[in-house]
């Protein structure tokens, strides 16, 4: 955290020093006077857009940068990780009291570093060379769903139209246009399925479009189930053209989303440099009343409780005994720290397993081509076990006795919280199918980590798991503790920038520009 003051440093300079931008342009000069012609014949032109995309679904570096993107709001509101230091005294995003200057880069890393390179790539490469605009949109769409996903109206079909210029998309049309954009981007790759043209750009698969058309059915799916709620006969549409597609879905793990890059996990340097995020106590409650071997490749020991796996409860304010932020810090810094085994170079995006929990929901709801809910959700947890190389699975799946723990925080017994559920992790065929879907989404929740995004948007959705609501909320009643918080609003980029914009996107949303306002798709019901 202490990045984000640096960086402010660096912009004053700047601008003490009177860079103009011509010294910038001159900077930052192609000092090979390598030519255009060049560039292309080996694509480069079009290949060097590709990486800024790839690393800024959610940004690697600087790590302050993935911090406010998405590690001080997604991964705290999923019930994932929690800061032990309660930044700005307790006023922050973790207790609902939302700084706007951290919220702009949800917006801004994604619009400067994938949008613009993404509207590139689609206009050298369309007509030319389809197979590489058909990563590109698979890539686009993994991305843009994420920020549709925080925000709700995001700027997407008419992005780059300088007609239209700043004129947002409502959700139900941006997740319109997601589907179109899949749809162009398989049919462009299954046309030329076996070239080699993308393998020196691609970070995930080695140029295998093969593996890449399975991802994009694998989003297509996740995004229909997303709006199976609000719009069941277009998520049945959806769900059962991915089902069907030939190349079919991930089904192994070496089938998951990574990016293979050469940089550090940002978690790395959050939780082992700067001690800034550590294990969230629905975490402990949940993964330590399953007796879940994953808990081991998940977190560390706490230092301060051994042969423990310790978490925080989310949104702290600045509590008594403490006279400050680090003292409160240095009193919670020992509980558990992430395991290196989730801050390795290979950044996870979508797992396997998720893809079956995505099916086991699909004939939960009865879609065609999804197999059996069971199975599925059995195949899910399997395959997330076989991925972070934990025995034991079988047994496991077999449990039907073990619940979720009661929490205790042994820093101040004022946050202790009882569980919130009594799920157990067995399959109940006679189960309702709440009662079912609580269980696949608590199940794709523990496989997911240590995604944040997905696992609170999942979370907003279905209600499921039950995670503890935040200790202290700052909203000044605009979010309700008991639902928590459902959207970012609208950042003061876009409102100084694009006013009339932000004014149209508000209007389509369920409610005012605020945090307690749900999404398109979170209709509050699950059936």
């Amino acid at each position: 955290m202490k990045k984000i003051n640096n960086l402010i440093a660096c912009l004053a300079v700047f601008g003490l020093i009177g860079t103009s931008c011509s010294d910038l342009e001159e900077f930052n000069g192609n000092e090979r006077d390598i030519t255009q012609e060049q560039l292309e014949v080996d694509f480069q032109h079009v290949g060097s857009k590709y990486k800024p995309i790839f690393e800024s679904i959610y940004q690697y570096t600087p790590a302050w940068s993935y911090q406010l993107q998405q590690n001080l709001n997604a991964d705290a509101y999923s019930g994932y990780m929690t800061p032990p230091r309660p930044f700005i005294a307790g006023a922050n995003n973790t207790t609902y009291n939302l700084v706007s200057g951290w919220n702009n880069f949800i917006w801004s890393v994604p619009y400067s570093n994938v949008m613009n390179n993404a509207t590139a790539i689609s206009e050298l490469t369309d007509t030319e060379f389809p197979t590489l605009n058909g990563v590109n949109l698979i890539l686009k769409v993994a991305a843009m769903h994420r920020v549709s996903d925080v925000f709700g109206p995001i700027v997407y079909t008419n992005f780059g139209d300088l007609t239209n210029a700043g004129v947002y998309d409502s959700q139900e049309n941006a997740y319109n246009a997601f589907f179109a954009d899949l749809d162009t981007a398989v049919t462009n790759l299954m046309a030329d399925i076996d070239s080699p043209k993308f393998a020196a750009f691609d970070l995930s698969y080695g140029g295998d479009y093969h593996n890449w058309v399975k991802l994009a059915n694998s989003l297509r799916l996740r995004l229909a189930i997303r709006i199976s709620a609000v719009d069941p006969a277009l998520a049945k549409a959806e769900g059962e053209k991915a089902l069907s597609q030939s190349e079919g879905l991930m089904a192994g793990n070496a089938d998951g989303f990574f990016v293979n890059g050469s940089l550090d996990h940002p978690l790395t340097v959050i939780d082992n440099s700067w001690g800034d995020i550590r294990m969230n106590a629905s975490m402990e409650s949940i993964l330590s009343g399953y007796s879940d071997g994953r808990i081991m490749s998940y977190f560390d020991e706490s230092v301060d409780h051994p042969g423990q796996r310790k978490g925080i409860r989310n949104g702290l304010p600045l509590q008594a005994p403490f006279a400050d932020e680090l003292a409160q810090k240095a009193a919670y810094i020992g509980f558990s720290a992430l395991n290196d085994g989730v801050k390795t170079p290979k950044v996870q995006l979508m797992t396997t397993s998720e893809v079956y929990f995505l099916k086991a929901e699909a004939a939960l709801r009865g879609w065609s081509g999804a197999g059996t809910a069971q199975a599925n959700y059995e195949m899910g947890i399997t395959t997330s076990f076989e991925q972070h190389g934990v025995a034991g699975a079988a047994a496991y799946i077999a449990d039907n006795t073990s619940v979720p723990a009661n929490y205790v925080d042994p820093v101040n017994a004022d946050n202790n919280a009882t569980a919130l559920s009594t799920i157990t992790v067995a399959w109940n065929a006679g189960a309702t199918n709440e009662e079912k879907l609580e269980r696949i989404i608590t199940q794709k929740w523990i496989a997911m980590f240590p995604e944040g995004q997905e696992a609170w948007s999942e979370f907003r959705r279905t209600g499921y798991p039950k995670i503890f609501p935040v200790v202290s909320n700052q909203s000044g009643g605009i979010v309700d503790t008991a639902i928590q918080i459902r959207r970012i609003p609208f950042v003061d980029s876009e409102k100084s920038t694009n006013a009339s914009g932000v004014s149209t996107a508000t209007g389509f949303l369920n409610g005012p520009d605020n945090a307690g306002t749900r999404l398109w798709w979170d209709t509050g019901s699950n059936f």
